[in-house]
């Protein structure tokens, strides 16, 4: 007997419960908008994101079971599918769609419309979510206990201990009211400031170390773990102690392309920060482009057999069930869809993307859906070369723009439009794996997980466009409180082959140092992009791997299982929390509201007393921390 037929999910097939409902979808709405805003803002800080399934998950629990008293677990099923589609369509936007803006600054166009961001982000999550439809079967049905899916095994985990559901829910709240206070507290009222460093101010040693203290940082680096955060860390080491008081000691005599003064004079003006701005950061683009690039063929072998073994799934599929647990969107609807979609990219106005663009937004998207979906099965989302598969795919779109004589701002456009489509599509067709799964192992109906999936998309594509420009013009993108590193890169790229006018000299070092990494054996991603992304965010991301490390290290046993279990629900609210702060803020400061709230210049401290006042505000963001995890079991246990 096939393991297919020997599978029992938790709900059987007969019987009928509540899923898709006014309540679900309601819920799910709030939390995609919710999260989409928040990932947003964090990953435009850090480079990356983190998943909503658990939390959003979580939450559905607290209040359909505890505050709804309704036993209905597939309904909470359906909050988190589409809650947790709006975290991943941020993720997409937010690592290709800045550029534009970037650019628009710069004045080489004009800003993207909303209506075109909405339209970009909402035809890239839908063909992510039909793409994955005649993939289910494949990947989860015929799969199942050959690929884990690990995030979607421990939602359904999640949701299966209901019992402690209102517990759960207290601790993602409280991460989001705490991490709330200490956003305002640091940049809104601006008593402490939000990073403390040491900076090293003549040549005998001009390197800089410090950490920043905002608690959705740190909480990055507890859900990442230890091994993760001490990569990036030792990448931050080595760009801000090792190549900055490098470029400084032997070349400050010298004039280096891209900078306009002498290096001793930029150090002089700008101390690190500027040689970081000028030429570690082109440094850093070569590593991360390289590490995308080397994780991606890294993956070839395994790409291949997926796609192979996918379109054997398809070509072979068994026909149309009865049961419940088995019913898809009708094929024939998804089919005609995709080809619709497909039409828009080409057709719509307000999407720069030629014909041939269309052409190749459904080759690599179907393509890259498939390997999405297979990857996230083995090795999680955390680990799903998404960026990687996106340079690969601006390289070979913007060369053939090129060749096709589709160049300057128009080509430049229709590349981000191309890349960001794809970016979108294989971060939903991830999610929606593991949202499939997740449902696969409850018993709940796909075709209505399928709809959950359309309904998130929607709501996070409607909202992410509002999200960027309320973001841009509070901040800017590729400035010091948004980096957008990822967004950064590939508008290097773009830039790189279409004009031909990058240091490539600073991007081949970065692209040795990621070759380097690779040959020693460390992760080149959390490492090139520690190389990016300034130390002091690295080291801030570093103590929250610390605090994972000591429960790590704790003895085993099931307190120490629900103290880490805890920590990663506090630290998901952490984030969620300091990113709705942060578009509050941002709202505030469009509206030259915030500076009312500044009570820096009434402080009007010492820095060296800010510094303690920073640090002191951080040992609070760590206590609060723990208070949430070992001190909240010592408790429940007497």
């Amino acid at each position: 007997m096939s393991e297919k037929k020997e599978f029992k999910p938790y709900i059987p097939a007969e019987k009928i419960t509540p899923e898709l409902t006014v309540t679900s979808i309601i819920m799910g709405i709030l939390l995609a908008v919710i999260f989409g805003a928040a990932n947003a803002y964090l990953g435009l800080r850090v480079g990356m994101t983190v998943s909503a399934s658990i939390p959003a998950a979580v939450i559905a629990m607290g209040v359909i079971r505890v505050i709804m008293r309704k036993n209905s677990i597939l309904e909470s099923n359906v909050v988190q599918t589409i809650g947790s589609a709006g975290e991943s369509l941020a993720a997409g936007a937010i690592f290709t769609l800045p550029a534009l803006f970037i650019w628009a600054n710069e004045g080489l166009m004009k800003k993207p419309g909303i209506l075109e961001i909405t339209l970009i982000a909402l035809l890239g999550g839908l063909l992510g979510v039909f793409f994955m439809v005649p993939l289910r079967n494949a990947l989860i049905v015929r799969e199942h206990g050959v690929l884990p899916y690990p995030e979607g095994k421990a939602c359904s985990e999640v949701l299966l201990a209901g019992e402690e559901g209102g517990a759960n829910a207290s601790t993602v709240f409280a991460g989001m009211g705490f991490a709330a206070f200490f956003k305002f507290i640091i940049d809104g009222l601006k008593i402490v400031p939000g990073e403390v460093s040491l900076e090293g101010t003549t040549k005998t040693y001009p390197g800089a170390i410090g950490t920043q203290i905002y608690p959705a940082v740190m909480s990055v680096g507890y859900i990442c773990g230890p091994r993760i955060s001490s990569y990036m860390f030792a990448g931050g080491l080595l760009s801000w102690a090792v190549l900055i008081p490098m470029i400084v000691i032997f070349g400050a005599e010298l004039i280096l392309y891209p900078g306009t003064e002498t290096i001793g004079t930029l150090f002089a003006e700008g101390g690190t920060g500027a040689i970081w701005g000028t030429y570690v950061r082109y440094i850093g683009a070569g590593a991360l482009a390289a590490g995308g690039i080397i994780s991606l063929f890294k993956s070839l072998p395994l790409i291949v057999r997926t796609f192979r073994d996918a379109m054997k799934g398809m070509v072979g599929g068994s026909k149309a069930s009865t049961l419940r647990t088995e019913q898809d969107m009708n094929i024939k609807f998804v089919l005609l869809a995709i080809l619709v979609l497909t039409l828009a990219v080409w057709l719509v106005p307000a999407i720069p993307v030629s014909f041939v663009g269309a052409v190749i937004v459904v080759l690599f998207g179907f393509f890259f859906a498939t390997v999405s979906s297979r990857m996230v099965g083995l090795v999680g989302s955390s680990n799903n070369p998404v960026s990687g598969m996106a340079i690969a795919t601006l390289l070979i779109a913007t060369l053939i723009l090129k060749l096709t004589g589709d160049t300057g701002a128009h080509g430049m456009q229709a590349a981000i439009a191309i890349g960001s489509i794809i970016c979108i599509v294989a971060a939903i067709a991830g999610d929606t794996s593991q949202d499939l799964k997740t449902g696969y192992l409850l018993g709940a109906t796909p075709k209505k997980q399928q709809i959950g999936e359309i309904i998130g998309v929607v709501a996070a594509a409607l909202a992410i466009g509002a999200t960027l420009y309320l973001l841009d013009g509070a901040w800017g993108f590729g400035s010091e409180e948004l980096g957008a590193p990822q967004a950064t890169l590939m508008k290097m790229v773009i830039e790189g082959i279409m004009g031909g006018n990058l240091p490539w000299g600073l991007i081949l070092i970065g692209v040795c140092i990621a070759i380097v990494a690779e040959i020693v054996g460390i992760p080149v991603l959390p490492f090139a992009i520690g190389v990016y992304l300034p130390v002091q965010l690295n080291a801030c991301i570093m103590v929250g791997g610390l605090v994972r490390l000591f429960f790590d290290k704790m003895k085993e046993s099931d307190k120490k299982k629900g103290i880490i279990n805890d920590g990663i629900l506090f630290c998901s609210g952490m984030i969620a929390g300091e990113g709705l702060v942060g578009i509050l803020l941002a709202v505030l400061a469009v509206f030259n509201v915030g500076a009312v709230l500044d009570l820096s210049g009434v402080l009007n401290l010492p820095a060296w007393a800010s510094n303690i006042g920073s640090l002191v505000v951080f040992g609070l963001v760590v206590l609060s921390l723990l208070k949430f995890t070992i001190w909240k079991k010592n408790k429940a246990k007497k």
